[in-house]
């Protein structure tokens, strides 16, 4: 299986084996419960479709609703207490390729003991929102002259040409919209995977806030090995 979907939970250290302090966000990798195989044959090709999350029945489009509950009973969640509606697993819905020679099937649950044998993972997010911002903070522009009576202190300055070509050039930086963007970082260090607990701690900063949806993956840039 090339990768589940998770959770950021956030932040914390650890002491690896030579004693040293290493900063490591922990993710909660899964579980996933595999909601279609896809075939060669019927779909042009070969991939798992994983389903990830909790979502109440009422919630759920017909057609989603109908596509989980084709998988049977692994998607069911009873009611929690206190409450009447019953839940279903699939509220985060995604594909990934498996290995050779690897086999699934509908229903199946993967954890995070897929990544026991993997040493660095590629996290994909949504980064934090940072709303309008100007060129200071944005592109990290020096800015104006601070002294008393400059009136570009944090302004970007002239944009324009002369007469020739006469206009502002495309893609210039500028202030606007900074972050809510989709990123993934690459080659992140696993340091430990709890698959009891479906946790997954990775040497390193993850795009998103606590809490944030995160797709993991092995490392498409390292060899395969063991985490340490």
């Amino acid at each position: 299986m090339q990768g589940l979907i998770g959770k950021k939970l956030g932040m914390t250290q650890v002491y690896d084996g030579k004693g040293r302090r290493v900063s490591v966000t922990v993710l909660e990798a899964g579980p996933c419960v595999v909601t279609q195989c896809k075939t060669p044959e019927k779909d042009g090709y070969a991939a798992v479709q994983i389903g990830y999350g909790e979502q109440k029945e009422s919630r759920l489009a017909k057609s989603a609703l109908g596509h989980l509950r084709k998988v049977g009973d692994s998607v069911k969640v009873l009611p929690a207490e206190g409450s009447k509606a019953p839940s279903i697993k699939g509220r985060i819905l995604r594909e990934f390729a498996l290995d050779a020679g690897e086999e699934v099937k509908v229903g199946d649950t993967l954890t995070a003991a897929i990544f026991a044998e993997v040493s660095h993972v590629d996290i994909s997010g949504v980064t934090k929102g940072q709303g309008f911002q100007g060129v200071m903070k944005r592109h990290d522009m020096a800015g104006g002259p601070m002294s008393h009576g400059s009136t570009s202190k944090r302004r970007i300055g002239a944009i324009g040409m002369r007469t020739w070509p006469s206009r502002v050039l495309r893609g210039h930086r500028m202030p606007g919209h900074m972050g809510n963007v989709h990123v993934t970082t690459q080659n992140l260090e696993v340091v430990k995977v709890d698959a009891e607990r479906n946790l997954l701690l990775v040497n390193g900063a993850v795009p998103g806030p606590t809490g944030a949806l995160v797709i993991i993956c092995r490392a498409l840039k390292k060899k395969a090995g063991k985490a340490k």
